[in-house]
């Protein structure tokens, strides 16, 4: 999930298988379990062909996590492909090169982004490679159902930040080293250039898929965004992946990521997801939007400068919204430049270990 929601088993799953210094260049260290990433050259096999990473998403379709890494893997010449459970769910011209498990005659690593059930499933399947665990979007902290099952596979462990990690580490039921290496797409932020007046709404998922789960709060949202025009806002709305367009029809939809459209917006407003403390780290102010039915980790609420359950109260939390407080940008968010390179880095010294001589 871009702004990253809970995901019920598909059931058709199994047959279809400010920035200050805490957040400078370079890997976080942070206590229970999560220790500093190292950062070696990339590692290389004996083998002609190039390294071949296989990975594994909560969203077993959803290919717009690992489309931040491709421009880092293709410079090192690593063979990044993302398992999907089958070809019907993915756009021909999708980026992000894909196979199916039964595609895959020859890999040096798994990587699984969670403990979900597609993840899991992959986990089991490919039972001679190892494993390392990364997360690419927000998770809650709890022990997930299958997390049993991946834990004894694990090599390696990732996160994009302190807050990240402590909320991974939960997730996979583990008190195991985390290596915290900042999120991908922060290493292009874009510079903030606030246009007054302009509203980024960011948008969640309304209904589930196949794909990933929805969250609840999309009413919320809609009245807020009614609110904020009626209050004199200009409404530019940053929509999910996987968010129905229709529903927002009557407003400007960004034709670039949230992320990048953030940079353009007075403030934003939504339903908190992974996104959010990217956001915060281009300097734009957050509102929450949660809705009582919607589990969100503590880190995302935290970089909000309010959450909101009433949509009445969206015009004032707006007009007085601030950036958070730096410590908590920095647990929030990580460091800053150089991630993509820092993940696969800790994937390809997991993966040289598959490879012989």
């Amino acid at each position: 999930m871009r702004h990253g929601h809970q995901h019920p088993t598909p059931a058709r799953l199994g047959r279809r298988a400010l920035l200050a210094a805490g957040l400078a260049s370079g890997a976080l260290a942070v206590t229970a379990g999560v220790a500093q990433a190292a950062r070696p050259g990339p590692a290389r096999g004996p083998r002609d062909e190039a390294p071949r990473v296989v990975v594994a998403t909560n969203e077993p379709w959803g290919t717009y996590h690992v489309a931040p890494l491709l421009d880092e893997a293709r410079a090192r010449g690593l063979d990044l492909v993302q398992l999907v459970p089958d070809l019907d769910g993915v756009a021909p011209d999708d980026p992000v090169p894909v196979a199916t498990p039964d595609q895959v005659t020859t890999a040096d690593l798994l990587v699984v982004t969670g403990a979900e059930p597609w993840p899991v499933e992959c986990v089991d399947r490919f039972r001679r490679l190892p494993v390392a665990a990364s997360t690419l979007a927000y998770l809650r902290p709890e022990e997930a159902e299958g997390a049993n099952r991946v834990r004894s596979r694990i090599r390696a462990v990732t996160a994009s930040s302190p807050a990240d990690a402590r909320s991974f580490a939960a997730h996979l039921g583990t008190s195991r080293r985390i290596d915290v290496v900042g999120s991908p797409q922060t290493d292009s932020l874009p510079t903030r250039d606030p246009e007054p007046g302009l509203a980024l709404v960011l948008t969640s998922v309304t209904h589930p898929d196949e794909t990933g789960g929805a969250a609840p709060g999309a009413r919320l949202l809609l009245e807020a965004a009614s609110r904020l025009r009626a209050a004199g806002w200009r409404i530019l709305v940053g929509l999910h992946p996987r968010e129905d367009p229709a529903l927002w029809g009557e407003y400007e939809i960004s034709p670039v990521s949230s992320l990048e459209s953030s940079a353009r917006a007075e403030v934003a407003i939504g339903i908190p997801g992974t996104v959010f403390p990217l956001i915060a780290a281009v300097g734009t102010p957050l509102v929450g939007c949660v809705d009582p039915g919607l589990s969100v980790p503590d880190h995302l609420r935290a970089v909000c400068s309010a959450t909101i359950q009433d949509a009445d109260r969206a015009a004032s939390e707006v007009e007085r919204a601030a950036p958070p407080d730096p410590a908590v940008l920095a647990d929030a968010v990580g460091p800053v430049g150089g991630s993509a390179r820092r993940l696969l880095d800790a994937w390809q010294r997991v993966a040289a270990t598959s490879r012989p001589g």
